[in-house]
């Protein structure tokens, strides 16, 4: 796939008139010709017009000399959630930050078409995403830079050093006034921010290097989360590509204030930056976009395929009231630790009334331990849930899930003495209510035959 590109004199003058901006460009165009912000404008607008029930068109905001930021938000909007009834998952993807580095914002334009046409088509891949899947995409974030052909945005600043995370620690070139100084990376923020803070991916697309960096790059440390970002380097690697997929720091330079970094230390998103190779030559090439980036692509349909594995997902296996406390055993099945749940009791009001002490539940594992139970009371209505961060990264957001079709077992070698405190509406408390009772009766009866 890594053939070289090379520019077809045809494909000068095919570009030389620029296609109006009404519909969807003819193939020819749309595979060999970079777009420019007038003919991403038509093909987004087209996909809007053409496919409403999976197209949502919005605007994150403007460029610095005032072009629209398209974001292409796609999923089945018959249904906001999936179809047993729980939230989908999210994907934001933007490519762009750089104007010349126009492989990385085609990845992107391809990544949203693969699934809405895919959808079209009734692909089963693609159904199946965009019914449990909701995908933004903001194809080009620095479209002033893109028809200048430049890195830079027009006041030629590098927008992926930009970001409020640790800006301009590494001494970079063109960093701005300060962070978030320029019009597109306070817009990107800020829809990261309001419209997806709680985004399962995170993919920022460029050129370059033929790699895929995830977090650090302003230290050589590993992220926090290395096992997650490692399962995938190694399942991507035997399965997929021999892509490259390493920390940025290492496998690239050092560099800060990038949205990647953002979007893992601020958002707590699992993040990569997806260099794609740089065998461009001037706007165009020879060689079909849709086969010189298809392997990438694979890569992409995998990291949206397997989109549920990449937070935790904690499952209550079963609980048991023993002279010790609660024994709690708990699955995690994702690819993704947590290393501070709790497990809450809440009234029939639903305001918590207990919470455990913190423990952890590594990825694809289970865990067994015994809680401390002190200053628990079951009540007629009351409820357990588990409140947990979906990745070990301080960033990562909060769920309190409710535990649902687990019942509490009691230990048949418990006294009486036990069931104090654990509320008069609890089973086992009813049953040794009825114990007590029938022996009141069963005295009383003995007492009447005595006399």
């Amino acid at each position: 796939m890594r053939g070289k590109a090379a520019l077809l004199l045809g494909l000068f003058v095919l570009a030389s008139v620029a296609p109006a901006a009404t519909a969807q460009q003819p193939d020819i165009v749309q595979e060999h010709w970079y777009h420019t912000y007038a003919t991403l404008t038509a093909d987004v607008n087209a996909w809007a017009d053409d496919h409403p029930d999976i197209v949502d068109l919005t605007i994150a905001g403007q460029t610095e000399l005032g072009k629209n930021l398209w974001v292409v938000r796609i999923s089945d909007w018959s249904n906001d959630t999936k179809p047993d009834g729980t939230a989908k998952e999210v994907v934001y993807i933007d490519g762009g930050h750089h104007g010349n580095e126009h492989l990385g914002t085609e990845l992107a334009f391809l990544t949203a078409e693969f699934y809405i046409e895919g959808w079209a088509a009734g692909e089963q891949e693609a159904v199946e995403v965009l019914t449990n899947t909701e995908l933004h995409v903001l194809i080009m974030l620095n479209a002033d830079g893109n028809d200048l052909d430049t890195r830079w945005n027009i006041n030629q600043v590098d927008l992926n050093r930009n970001y409020d995370h640790h800006w301009n620690e590494q001494d970079e070139t063109q960093p701005g006034s300060g962070p978030f100084s320029e019009a597109e990376t306070a817009a990107n923020a800020a829809y990261m921010n309001e419209v997806v803070p709680h985004a399962d991916l995170y993919v920022t697309m460029h050129t370059g290097v033929w790699i895929m960096l995830h977090p650090w790059g302003y230290i050589p440390d590993q992220p926090i989360d290395w096992e997650l970002y490692h399962f995938i380097r190694d399942d991507v690697n035997a399965n997929i590509s021999d892509i490259p997929i390493r920390n940025a720091n290492q496998g690239l330079y050092p560099n800060s204030g990038t949205s990647r970094d953002y979007g893992y230390g601020i958002m707590g998103y699992p993040t990569f930056t997806f260099e794609t190779d740089d065998e461009q030559f001037l706007l165009g090439t020879v060689e079909a976009l849709s086969d010189r980036l298809g392997e990438e692509l694979e890569v992409m349909r995998y990291l949206i395929d397997n989109v549920w594995s990449w937070r935790a997902r904690l499952d209550v296996r079963s609980m048991q009231m023993n002279a010790n406390g609660l024994d709690l055993t708990v699955d995690n099945p994702a690819r993704t630790s947590t290393a501070n749940a709790t497990l809450q009791y809440h009234d029939a009001s639903g305001m918590m009334v207990w919470n455990s002490s913190n423990f952890g539940v590594n990825a694809t594992n289970s865990t067994t331990l015994t809680l401390d139970t002190n200053g628990l009371e079951l009540t007629d209505g009351g409820s357990f849930s588990l409140n947990y961060q979906v990745r070990v990264v301080e960033s990562a957001r909060w769920v309190n899930e409710v535990v649902e079709g687990v019942e509490v077992e009691m230990s048949e070698d418990e006294d009486a003495s036990f069931l104090i405190g654990y509320g008069i509406f609890n089973p086992l408390t009813i049953v040794a209510c009825f114990i007590a009772v029938a022996a009141v009766a069963n005295e009383r009866e003995n007492t009447q035959k005595e006399a």
